[in-house]
């Protein structure tokens, strides 16, 4: 079989990050057993660890987001080593180009209309709403006059966000019209959706579907804080796992809906859910890749299940193969943002694994480190933990380091 990887992901040999170090192209592709290619931009490039001599073709691109460019590589590719046979993507923002890649090219594998299930937010609500799933109200800003009408009508506030967006990414709370009509004026409504504004707890649910769309793993973890807090508010954010209860076991119930209903298969999904004050459910938003942040770290600290490696052998090899899964385990999560004013370089800060011993990993820059702008929740921040232990102990030593950790920086001269 021939398997072209795009890759835009970085490693870090360093040993202090960790990001991206489950995603281990040279160790769960058989480099031996079938011709590996990979198409790559400059970052992505740092990211190829195989052998060489077992690499069958390597291109590298400017963007891999690029239409052109990426079909170019991946046509260029097939020239040189024969035709592709699974052309894998496995970053949010690359499922989409390389779904499209695949149709222009005739490559097996997902085509756009099959990746608009769990990338187009219009189309995911639509699909998990005809089974029966309750979803917030929402529409699509097809106009300024039409994005208003529903407005008025839903009441604020309001969210708005981009239909095929990720990580938070331009997503605005509109709590009146005036900034809604604002808002409206500086983006493309085409791409855009309103959704009605749900008060509630949110969770996430991070597993895999299998061929029938069963879910033979996953959890269900409940955020501290939320996303867009985080992306917009520069708020901490985290995750705990959720132990065994009857809220619980309603949330798979729900994921299994949701999974089913969207005839998601052979692939990870990352599922968000509001819990409202009377426990029902809401649907928010699902994603067929792994959860961001340190959710593929802890999974496979907790569970022993690298959800990379599943992904890959059902791509590459068609079978499922998970662990015997633990008891009860629970654990979480914790980003504590960069501050303001970057760059800017670090005069003192607070490691925290030797006050809480529920901490099983941080990266804390040190005096002296400069935090540069930009990035995401794998950049370096002001503080990142993952903790291990039981649900109630992990959330309150993540509630208690966010009330304790302490960054001093001063600016960097541009």
């Amino acid at each position: 079989m021939h398997i072209v990887v795009v890759n835009r992901w970085p490693r870090f040999p360093d040993g202090q990050r960790w990001d991206f170090s489950l995603g281990r192209f040279e160790e769960l592709i058989d480099h031996e057993r079938h011709r590996v290619s990979y198409v790559v931009d400059p970052v992505g490039a740092t990211g190829v660890l195989a052998d060489p001599a077992h690499i069958a073709a390597l291109v590298e691109v400017g963007d891999v987001n690029d239409f052109d460019a990426l079909c170019g590589a991946v046509r260029k590719v097939a020239e040189e080593v024969g035709p592709v046979d699974r052309l894998i993507a496995v970053s949010e923002f690359t499922l989409g180009i390389a779904a499209e890649v695949r149709e222009a090219l005739g490559i097996p594998g997902p085509r756009p209309e099959d990746v608009a299930v769990y990338r187009n937010k219009l189309r995911m609500k639509e699909l998990v709403a005809e089974a029966g799933v309750r979803v917030p109200r929402f529409a699509s800003c097809d106009g300024a006059d039409s994005a208003v009408d529903f407005a008025r009508t839903t009441g604020f506030p309001l969210i708005l966000k981009p239909v095929s967006g990720a990580a938070s990414m331009g997503v605005h709370r509109v709590d009146d019209e005036g900034t809604l009509s604002k808002l409206l004026e500086q983006i493309d409504t085409d791409d855009y959706e309103l959704e009605e504004f749900i008060e509630g707890s949110i969770f996430h649910v991070d597993g895999f579907a299998g061929e029938d769309a069963g879910i033979p793993f996953m959890a269900v973890s409940r955020y501290i804080n939320d996303c867009l807090a985080f992306e917009a508010g520069g708020e901490p954010l985290g995750s705990v796992v959720v132990q065994e209860s009857p809220l619980r076991g309603r949330i798979e119930e729900f994921a299994r809906r949701c999974v089913s209903a969207l005839g998601m298969t052979s692939m990870p999904f990352h599922l968000e859910l509001f819990v409202t004050a009377d426990e029902d459910l809401v649907f928010l938003e699902i994603a067929g890749r792994i959860g961001g942040a340190e959710v593929p770290y802890l999974t496979e600290k907790l569970f022993g299940v690298n959800l990379f490696e599943v992904w890959l052998d059902a791509l590459c090899e068609g079978r499922v193969t998970l662990p015997p899964m633990p008891d009860d385990p629970s654990g979480g999560w914790l980003i504590i943002p960069k501050p303001d004013g970057l760059p800017a370089r670090v005069v003192t800060s607070t490691p925290m694994s030797d006050e809480f011993p529920t901490v099983w990993r941080e990266l804390v820059p040190s005096p002296g480190d400069v935090l540069q702008p930009g990035g995401s929740y794998d950049a370096v921040h002001s503080g990142r933990f993952i903790l291990t232990g039981d649900e109630a102990a992990v959330e309150a030593d993540i509630r208690k380091i966010i009330a304790g950790f302490r960054i001093e920086t001063v600016p960097v001269p541009e």
